[in-house]
């Protein structure tokens, strides 16, 4: 199959190797990957702050960047959930029929990486290797809007010298919620220690999630604490594989931070 790569902002600006472990495990499971040139933002950030007029010629970029995938898959389930139910509304509040049409067309054929997977693919067991202590946090918009279920949670089951342990508190929100964050940070603040208690209460080496956003949020706070627990996205374990491993270490990330 022939899979566009949408690999959302927050990945391509602040964490890439994402975007290239999407890429490498794809193409390890037999597919073509193309990155479409003309991809920009979704227009998530803009309709989430109340800008949906201003969002419909991101979502009309989008639409044209994406015409004629076969399949688009993206690291992030928030970016996918925006894709699914915010472009069609927007582009038919403004009004642009047509659009929001070709914005639903689309929208059917986008999916977050698990659910491409799992779904579309057939697939639980991708080759992957990570021997570590790992929990893994839905994040809110993959859970309730998109309902991965526990599509991410077979995935890791099957790695290879993987230890799934269940994270207290699982669905409660970490608290990042993109511009909230910023407007409410103590209330941030507060559901982050909560999300970090809950995570360190696993003994877990690694948290993961589907949404680099969320984990970005939830390394942050690991990180001052120096609490020793890192936050690795799911993309990149799936793309780990026992040949990457180096002698002095337990394991490496198939693609190179």
């Amino acid at each position: 199959m022939r899979v566009a790569l949408f690999a959302t902002c927050l990945v391509d600006t602040l964490v890439p190797q994402v975007a290239r472990a999407t890429a490498v495990l794809l193409q390890r499971l037999g597919h073509e990957v193309v990155v479409p040139p003309g991809q920009t933002c979704c227009g998530q950030m803009h309709v989430n702050t109340g800008y949906r007029r201003e969002a419909v010629p991101i979502v009309a970029n989008h639409v044209r960047a994406f015409a004629g995938a076969e399949a688009v898959v993206a690291p992030s389930g928030s970016c996918v959930a925006s894709i699914h139910h915010q472009q069609a509304m927007v582009a038919r509040r403004a009004g642009e029929t047509a659009l929001a049409e070709e914005a639903e067309a689309l929208a059917a054929r986008t999916y977050e990486l698990s659910q491409f997977l799992v779904d579309v693919l057939g697939v639980v067991d991708v080759g992957a290797y990570y021997p570590h202590r790992v929990t893994y946090h839905p994040t809110c918009h993959s859970l309730r809007l998109l309902r991965v279920g526990d599509r991410p949670q077979r995935l890791l089951r099957a790695v290879r010298g993987l230890e799934l342990v269940e994270l207290p508190g699982a669905e409660s929100c970490c608290g990042f919620g993109g511009t909230f964050s910023v407007k409410n940070a103590d209330t941030s603040t507060a559901m982050l220690t909560d999300k970090m208690a809950n995570v360190l209460a696993t003994h877990a080496e690694v948290c993961t999630a589907g949404d680099a956003s969320c984990l970005m949020h939830i390394g942050g706070g690991l990180s001052r604490m120096r609490s020793g627990t890192r936050t690795v996205h799911l993309a990149e374990i799936l793309a780990s594989t026992e040949e990457a491993v180096a002698p002095d270490q337990a394991t490496a990330p198939a693609v190179s931070r």
